[in-house]
C-alpha cells in the first residue's frame, strides 16, 4: 500500500528511523537532508552501512583494510553532522554484497535493537537511473535485503528465533522510504537542511574530488525537486506504507 501521489511537502515524521545503505557516503548522497530535518524536529535516527567501502578507490595497490578504516572514520564524521544517534558497520564484502540469510539476520538484529518506525533503503527495483547510469549491484542488494528484513523477517518471531529468545522480540516497521527510485511519489522540504547534507558529503574527503562542483550539483538537484512542491529545496522518495494505524507521526 502506498500513499497516493501528491506533490506536497510530506507531513509525516517518525519518532525513530533507520537508514540502511550499502556503502559509506550512500546515505549522504541519498536522504541525508530529510534525515537532518527529522532529527532537528525531534526524531532519533540510526545509520547502518552494510559494507565499509573497501573497494572505493582507484589504486589497485591500496590496502583495502586501510581504506575501510578511513571510510568508516569519514562516515562517522558525516553522521555526526547529520545528527544520527549512532552508526553500525556490518563489514559486508564491498562489490560482492548479497541479499542472503546472513545479511538479513544482521539487519533484523539492527531493526529489532533500534526499533524504528520507518526505514530508508535504496530502491532495489532501480537498475537504470533516469537520464542514464546503472545502479551499483551493492545498492540493489542492500535495498532488497533491507526490504526483506523489514517485512516479514523483523516482525516474525519465528524468523531467526534465537534473536527473540536472546531478548530481541519482533518489531513492526510502519513505513519504508526508498531513495534513488524511478517511482518516487513523496517530496520532503529540505530547504533548511540542504547545507548539512553538503557538509556531510564533504566529510567523505577520500571520495569527493571537487567539493565545489558537487555542491553546485546537489543544490541544483534539490532545487529542481523543490520546484515540484514550491520550496527552495526538496528530496524525492518512494513511500511504502506497511502499517498505518495512525494518520500522523509525532511531527
Amino acid at each position: 500500500m502506498t500513499d497516493p501521489v501528491a506533490q506536497v511537502d510530506h507531513p509525516w515524521r517518525p519518532a525513530r528511523f533507520m537508514v540502511i545503505a550499502a556503502h559509506p557516503d550512500d546515505a549522504e548522497f541519498g536522504p541525508a537532508a530529510t534525515a537532518a530535518r527529522w532529527i532537528d524536529a525531534g526524531s532519533e535516527g540510526w545509520l547502518v552501512c552494510c559494507t565499509s567501502g573497501d573497494q572505493g578507490g582507484e589504486d589497485p595497490d591500496a590496502d583495502p583494510l586501510v581504506l575501510a578504516a578511513l571510510r568508516e572514520s569519514e562516515q562517522r564524521a558525516a553522521a555526526a553532522i547529520i545528527g544520527y544517534a549512532g552508526v553500525t558497520f556490518l563489514h559486508g564484502p564491498d562489490g560482492a554484497l548479497a541479499n542472503d540469510l546472513a545479511l538479513r539476520e544482521q539487519l533484523v538484529r539492527e531493526i529489532r535493537t533500534f526499533r524504528p518506525d520507518a526505514v530508508f533503503a535504496t530502491d532495489p527495483e532501480t537498475i537504470f537511473y533516469d537520464g542514464g547510469g546503472i545502479n551499483h549491484t551493492d545498492h540493489r542488494a542492500a535495498g532488497l535485503a533491507a526490504v526483506d528484513a523489514v517485512y516479514p523477517a523483523a516482525r516474525n518471531p519465528m524468523t531467526f528465533p534465537w534473536l527473540a529468545r536472546s531478548g530481541l522480540p519482533p518489531h513492526r516497521v510502519r513505513r519504508v522510504y526508498l531513495f534513488w527510485s524511478a517511482r518516487s511519489d513523496t517530496w520532503v522540504d529540505v530547504s533548511a537542511t540542504i547545507d548539512r547534507k553538503i557538509a556531510a558529503l564533504n566529510a567523505h574527503a577520500s571520495q569527493i574530488h571537487d567539493a565545489d562542483a558537487l555542491a553546485v550539483r546537489i543544490r541544483s538537484w534539490a532545487a529542481e525537486e523543490g520546484a515540484a512542491i514550491g520550496v527552495a529545496a526538496a528530496e524525492r522518495l518512494r513511500l511504502v506504507v506497511i502499517d498505518d494505524d495512525e494518520d500522523e507521526g509525532p511531527g
